[in-house]
Formats: C-alpha cells, sequence, structure tokens
C-alpha cells in the first residue's frame, strides 16, 4: 500500500508527525492547561476540541502528489535505491504550499462548527501555520481549484486508508471555496482576536515541538520560587521589603522601583515562583551573567533555565554546560519553564511580523520581566510599553523593575489601561549615603585633572567613563603620557569578541582584588558589569544614563562618603546631539546645578536615591520633553506600533527593527591576516568538502561536515566585532572575504576592515590580560551594539 510521508529527517508518516502533535498537545494540556482555559472566552472542552481538529488537519494537504515525488525523491536518494518509492506523474508543480491545501478536506458541518467567525480563525491558523509570500487571491483560487480536481479529490481513499483520519472528512463536491475566509488577516479588532492567537499560536508551538521532537514544555515541576527559598535558607538571608512585597502579589503585575542593593533578581524569582516565565535585560552579557548565578552550584543552584540570545549557544558551550545544543533549541522553542532572554529574542510580537502568534501565545500563559527599562532607547522603550500593553489584554503578567522610571512611560501604561486593579507598584529606596557628588564645569582632559585622578589611583580604584569609544581612547592615551608606569585599562565595544570579552573579566577580577589604578570605559558597562569601584569620573549625560553610571561606584554603600567620590564633568562633553539627546543633556545638567545650589550649606553633597528617583521623574515627563527628540522618537514608535498591519513584516525583519542599528560584522585587518591561512582557509575547504558530499548523497558526511562548519564560524565570530553601517559605508573601508575570486559561502554577512587595531594579549598567573586601544577609527561609533 502507498504510504503518506510528512518527513525525511527523520522518517515519518502523516499519521505519525500528526500524532507526534497531539503527544505535544497533551504535554501542553498537563503543564498549562488550567492557565490557558483562564485566558479564553470560549468553553473550555470546546478550545481543546478546535485545536485538535486543527492538528489533525493542519498537514493534510501534504497528500498533493507533486509534494509526496519530492519526499520520495529526498529518500530514494537517501536509501541510494531509486526504485524504493515510487514517483507518480502529475502536470502540476510542487509550487503552492500544503497549508494552502489542509481545509480543502474539512467538513464543517459534520465537525459542528457553523460559526463563521469560528471558521474563520481555524482555517487561518490551518492555512498560515507556515508563512510564506503567497496572496490569497483569484488566480490562487483558480489554480487550487484544478490542483483540487485533478489530484486532491483523487486522494479521499488513500487518506481514509493510510491516514485513518481521526474526524469525518470532505470526500465529495471538494472546492477552493474555504480561501475565501483566508483573504483578509485577522487582527486586534476581531471580537476573538485572543482566541485565534491561542490557537494559532499554540498550533506553531505544536508544529515547532513534534517536528523538532522536543517537548513543548520541560521542567513544569521546577519551580524557581522553591529553589530560591532554598538559596536564602542556606545563606540564612532574611527576605527584604521588596521581596515580601513581590510574594505577596504574585497574582498581580508589578511595576518596581527599587535602589541598587534591593535584591531586585531575587525579588523577581520569587514574584515568577511556580510560573513559566521569560526574563529580560538590555544586553548579552547581562544576561550571560544572571544566568550564571541562577544556574550555579554555590549560588541558585536552578539548572533548568534557558538562555536565549543571539549567541547563546556559544556562551554555553564555551562555558562548559552540558548539553547546550539541547537547552538552545528548547530555548528556541520557547519550551524552557524559566528564559533568559534580550528582548529581541521574544518582544518582537508588538511588529506582527508573520508568525508573531506563536510569541504572544506562549507570553500569554507566561510572566515577563522587564529589567532595566530606562537603560533602552525611546524606540525600544515604546516597543515595550507597547508588548506589555498586549500582554496585559491577552491575560499575561509583567513585572517592570527599575531604579528610576520615567515618568512618561508610567503616564503612557496609564492612557493605555495598563495601570488598573491588576497592577501593583512598589518603591523601596535606600537611605544608604553611597555618593558624594561634585560637579565641575570643566573637561575632563584637563591637565589638572588627569594629574588629581593619576594620585588617586595609587591608592584607590578609579573608574573614568567617557560618552564614546574616540574619547575613552583619547582619555587612555593622554594619562599614558602622562605617566608609563600607572595600572591602566581600557574597555570598549570596539574590541573583537574574544579579546572584549577577556577585558570584561579583567574588570570585574580588578573591582574584586587589591590592586589600585584605573580602567576607562564607556557607557557599555552602566547596565551590564556587575561592579564596584572607589571612584568616579565622568562625562555629563543624560540622568538616567548617569544615575547607572554612579551605581559602579560605592556599589554596596559601605565605603566612606566623607570625600568626594564622585566627579561630573559638563565641559567639551562628547557624544551629545550623536548618542544623547542634547535638550535632554542641558536639561540635566539644570537639574543637577539646582540640586547643588540647594545643598550650598552642605558640608557634603549626597546624591541619594530618593534625589534621583525625583530629578528623573520630572525630567523625563511629556511637559518638559516637549519638542525634544526623545520624546518624538518615542511618540513615532508608538503610532507605527498601533497603526501596523498583521504579518507586514517578516521574523527577521522585525528582530532588525529591535536591534535599531544598520551594522556590519568585521574583522579587523591584522586580525584577519592571523587567522587567514587557518580559520578562513579550513572554513574554504569545508565548503569544498560539503559539495563533495551533497553531490555524492552522503548525508552521514553532510551532518558531520556541518556541525563542523557551525563551530568554525564560531571561532571566526570570536574575532569579529560589530560596526555601525553608517561608519563603514562613509570610509569605505571594508571589503568582502574572497580566497581568488570567490566569496566564501558562509562569510559573506562578515567583511575585512581595512583599520588599525591595538590589542596585546599577557598572560599572568595564568589568566589573560587584554592591553590595548581595540579598533581606531577617527569618528565616533555608537555604544549600543
Amino acid at each position: 500500500m502507498e504510504t503518506l510521508i510528512a518527513k525525511t529527517k527523520p522518517y515519518e508518516t502523516l499519521r505519525e508527525h500528526t500524532d507526534e502533535l497531539r503527544k505535544e498537545l497533551e504535554m501542553l494540556k498537563v503543564a498549562y492547561g488550567e492557565k490557558i482555559e483562564t485566558l479564553i472566552s470560549i468553553d473550555k472542552d470546546e478550545f481543546w476540541r478546535l485545536l485538535d481538529i486543527i492538528v489533525e488537519f493542519h498537514d493534510l494537504g501534504k497528500v498533493f502528489t507533486p509534494f509526496q515525488n519530492k519526499l520520495k525523491n529526498v529518500l530514494n536518494e537517501m536509501l541510494n535505491n531509486p526504485n524504493k518509492y515510487i514517483i507518480e506523474d502529475t502536470p502540476f508543480l510542487n509550487d503552492i504550499g500544503h497549508n494552502y491545501m489542509s481545509p480543502v478536506f474539512m467538513n464543517f458541518k459534520k465537525l459542528n462548527i457553523t460559526d463563521r467567525e469560528t471558521k474563520r480563525i481555524v482555517i487561518q491558523a490551518i492555512v498560515y501555520h507556515h508563512e510564506r509570500d503567497l496572496v490569497v487571491d483569484g488566480e490562487l483560487k483558480k489554480r487550487l481549484d484544478k490542483i483540487i480536481d485533478e489530484d486532491l479529490s483523487k486522494k479521499i481513499d488513500l487518506i481514509q486508508n493510510e491516514f485513518k483520519p481521526k474526524y469525518h472528512i470532505k470526500s465529495k463536491k471538494l472546492n477552493s471555496v474555504y480561501l475565501k475566509y483566508a483573504e483578509t488577516r485577522i487582527d486586534s479588532n476581531h471580537k476573538n482576536y485572543n482566541l485565534y492567537i491561542l490557537l494559532k499560536g499554540l498550533t506553531h508551538r505544536l508544529d515547532h515541538s513534534a517536528s523538532g521532537h522536543e517537548e513543548i514544555e520541560v521542567n513544569i515541576d521546577r519551580n524557581i520560587g522553591i529553589y530560591t527559598e532554598n538559596y536564602f535558607e542556606a545563606k540564612k538571608y532574611k527576605k527584604k521589603e521588596a521581596q515580601e512585597f513581590a510574594l505577596k502579589n504574585r497574582d498581580k503585575n508589578i511595576i518596581l522601583v527599587a535602589s541598587t542593593g534591593m535584591g531586585k533578581t531575587e525579588t523577581a524569582l520569587f514574584w515568577i515562583d511556580k510560573d513559566k516565565a521569560f526574563f529580560t535585560l538590555p544586553l548579552r552579557v547581562s544576561i550571560n551573567a544572571l544566568y550564571d548565578r541562577v544556574s550555579k552550584s554555590d549560588e541558585i543552584n536552578y539548572n533548568y533555565a534557558g538562555l536565549l540570545h543571539s549567541t547563546s549557544e556559544d556562551y554555553l558551550k564555551d562555558n562548559g554546560y552540558t548539553d547546550f545544543e539541547k537547552s538552545s533549541n528548547l530555548s528556541r522553542q520557547l519550551s524552557q519553564k524559566l528564559t533568559f532572554s534580550t528582548i529581541d529574542q521574544i518582544f518582537k510580537f508588538p511588529f506582527k511580523y508573520k508568525g508573531y502568534e506563536k510569541e504572544y501565545a506562549t507570553l500569554a500563559y507566561s510572566k515577563v520581566v522587564i529589567d532595566e527599562i530606562q537603560a533602552y532607547s525611546p524606540e525600544i522603550a515604546a516597543t515595550l510599553i507597547k508588548g506589555i500593553e498586549m500582554i496585559h489584554k491577552i491575560g499575561g503578567k509583567f513585572m517592570i523593575m527599575t531604579a528610576t522610571m520615567p515618568t512618561l512611560y508610567l503616564e503612557e501604561m496609564k492612557r493605555r489601561g495598563i495601570l488598573d486593579e491588576t497592577t501593583v507598584m512598589g518603591e523601596f529606596i535606600s537611605d544608604e549615603e553611597r555618593h558624594n557628588i561634585k560637579i565641575l564645569d570643566e573637561s575632563l582632559y584637563d591637565k589638572n585633572n588627569i594629574e588629581k585622578i593619576i594620585e588617586q589611583s595609587k591608592n584607590k580604584k578609579v573608574l573614568i567613563i567617557l560618552n564614546t569609544v574616540a574619547s575613552s581612547i583619547e582619555m587612555y592615551s593622554k594619562i599614558q603620557e602622562h605617566n608609563e608606569n600607572i595600572n591602566i585599562n581600557l574597555l570598549h565595544s570596539m574590541f573583537i569578541q574574544e579579546h572584549r570579552s577577556i577585558l570584561e573579566q579583567n574588570i570585574k577580577d580588578f573591582a574584586k582584588s587589591k590592586q589600585n589604578g584605573i580602567w576607562i570605559t564607556t557607557q557599555l558597562v552602566e547596565a551590564s558589569l556587575d561592579i564596584d569601584f572607589d571612584i568616579l569620573h565622568t562625562e555629563i549625560s543624560t540622568l538616567d544614563s548617569l544615575f547607572q553610571r554612579l551605581g559602579r561606584c560605592n556599589r554596596a554603600g559601605k565605603k566612606s562618603t566623607d570625600n568626594t567620590n564622585v566627579f561630573i564633568y559638563t565641559k567639551d562633553k562628547n557624544g551629545v546631539g550623536s548618542i544623547y539627546d542634547e535638550e535632554i543633556v542641558d536639561r540635566s545638567i539644570q537639574y543637577l546645578n539646582e540640586f547643588c545650589n540647594a545643598k550650598l550649606n552642605s558640608e557634603k553633597l549626597i546624591l541619594n536615591e530618593k534625589d534621583k528617583m525625583d530629578m528623573i521623574s520630572e525630567l523625563y515627563n511629556r511637559k518638559n520633553l516637549k519638542e525634544s527628540e526623545f520624546l518624538s522618537k518615542f511618540d513615532k514608535t508608538l503610532k507605527l506600533l498601533d497603526g501596523i498591519e498583521a504579518s507586514e513584516l517578516k521574523n527577521k525583519e522585525a528582530q532588525k527593527m529591535l536591534r535599531e542599528i544598520e551594522s556590519y560584522t568585521v574583522i579587523p585587518r591584522t586580525i584577519y591576516d592571523s587567522v587567514r591561512d587557518t580559520l578562513i582557509e579550513d572554513f574554504y575547504q569545508l565548503n569544498n568538502a560539503l559539495s563533495k558530499a551533497y553531490n555524492e548523497k552522503n548525508y552521514d558526511v553532510i551532518d558531520r561536515l556541518k556541525v563542523e562548519k557551525r563551530d568554525l564560524k564560531n571561532k571566526i565570530l570570536k574575532k569579529t566585532v560589530t560596526i555601525p553601517q553608517y561608519k563603514a559605508n562613509k570610509g569605505g573601508i571594508i571589503t568582502e572575504i574572497i580566497i581568488g575570486n570567490e566569496l566564501i559561502r558562509g562569510l559573506e554577512d562578515i567583511y575585512i576592515l581595512e583599520c588599525e587595531y591595538d590589542a596585546e594579549l599577557e598572560i599572568k598567573k595564568e589568566k589573560s590580560i587584554i592591553k590595548g586601544q581595540g579598533i581606531l577609527l577617527d569618528k565616533e561609533l555608537n555604544q549600543f551594539i
């Protein structure tokens, strides 16, 4: 008897694949069925019945002869037996997706689906379970009617005998009339929009998990709340006020404003408790550090979390985590109980890209934590607020954590109905004295100030934060010229990945050590590195950025504040007008001066946490931001997202918009020359070997070489840095990687940077140390890459 094939690798019949989805569906019901049932407006049994019907019919279009022929050809090649599976003659091409054909076999009367809008939801969940660039119009219907008449209508007996459908299938008068329900995509104005999101989004989840033979939800009984509680007991920690607040309000949305040292991470983990959750932070290095802390045995010891960002699999592999491939796959499929993620991975759904329902449906029955919302650009902050609005409407839970909450964001959330009875706010402000500040209308580069910094560094740890890469390099050079023997280091975003990782570890090691000296860096450290220095010298920036910088000085609040430990320089400020909004910086200076003037008679200028919060609240309200570029970008992004049509964008386009900066991945010329005959040549030869294996249809060799190629590309990527596209285009300083006259397949997205690179690797006491200035570009780059 002829077999209906669904997959070739691994081989699966259509019935087997569909049953895999059924198995995943039962897992989902056991894991989070009760939570999902609280989100729906129809009878719970009817919801699961509709999802089961979608599962049963979703791939029936694969009976189409050209599709079956395609899979048979693959299997014949794999088995090296051209006659194992018989190829049928057909006048049709395999150029219409099976998903467009699957509903043709649905008898809605027999399925007891009579409501027009419910029928529309079910059909769209099936037709668009694969998102393709095929328009449902009269031409497609005409083509499908011919296919139905000459091909699909003749498959009824085969479906009955081989597939053995669980529901009645239509066997007479088959046509494409069902496509009228798929012509206009369902959007948020539909009365049953939430039902559509859940049915279509969960169909994506079920199909992807079944195809990958991964569980749709894992470790459902591993509750992070219990692990955090055990950690506190083992360390004999007492819960802080914010943590008690989170425990009390686990069933609410929370906006938490808390000072550094209030235990925000554990507060969020207590709030998450037994639920599925996604924990977000602005930067990968921050997410990695948090993941380590939660996972490691000497910390919270929760070994069941996922890590999700653009290089997370490499991080897990490089840091000795076992089963890193499986863990990464589960994270990508949103299957982990707790996932630590950058926002570009899970907050694309406000752009309503093709397939966004998968992400949105998952967040509907999850909790999401957004940490450091003030660290994002106005465009990303607007996207987050739109996302929170959507999560709130569908029934998901959110927690926003920040040390300083811009009033503008609260005003916008209130306007959108987010701040209702389901949302509570908590403020937990430390009264510790951590920062004795001095505002100087001077340049940080003045000779006297450099001499003061050098003198301080003889018995203190001194941190200098500049606004731009160029200015950090300039300061590094000036101090070196002054005194070559001083312990001075430089960290910014223009070091290659492997050197930047070493530098980030170097600065953390230095902060914990008994050494004294100077580290010069950029706003890179504001939200990414948990470091604590004795003295901070910084260029002025916007208040939110500035207060983040202050958090890297006397972080624990245990050092004396009798003497000034924070010096803020307002003259010759770099990056204003490009990185920072000039009007907001000027207003920031005004508020700081007003604060200082109000305390003229004080012995010391202590800037406490309440002062910081009050200033941010005043600075970032709509009235004071009027006509600023910040407010313009914020409002324009919200207007765009409010009006965006469903499925206009692709997934990668949405991700690109969240990452903001158009950029190139480059290898500095000196680094490239050092690896050309090893890594680059090996990659080129692997391509040739893969081509040969494909020609010979040697699938075992293909699988092995693919793994080698991926690992080799990861090694090459460690030699790269990301630079903004405008800079590369302006200077014409990048070239493609070519061997002979051939562009290397798989490295098309990496370029050679024809620019000087300064970095030396030293080994001291078995530790890697990087000294140098990184990429030397003549003008400034944006840091948030």
